[in-house]
């Protein structure tokens, strides 16, 4: 598992492109997440939760960068 820091770090490296395409992954990953919840997989639980947090942070990430453009 990556430390929360390092995965700033790495998200924060990432150019707009990767990030995107991130964010896709994770959607889809959640989805089909989902689906093993309703099937009542219950190891899924956690994994929702690890990719909810990395969607918030990859959109944060991108959120910040749209403000930083607008602001120059």
């Amino acid at each position: 598992m990556v430390k929360r820091r390092e995965e700033l770090e790495r998200l924060n490296d990432q150019s707009d492109e990767d990030l995107q395409a991130e964010a896709a992954r994770l959607k889809e990953s959640l989805f089909r997440l989902n689906f093993k919840l309703a099937l009542g997989e219950v190891d899924a639980i956690k994994n929702v939760r690890q990719e909810k947090k990395s969607l918030a942070r990859i959109r944060t990430i991108m959120r910040e960068r749209e403000v930083q453009a607008a602001t120059k």
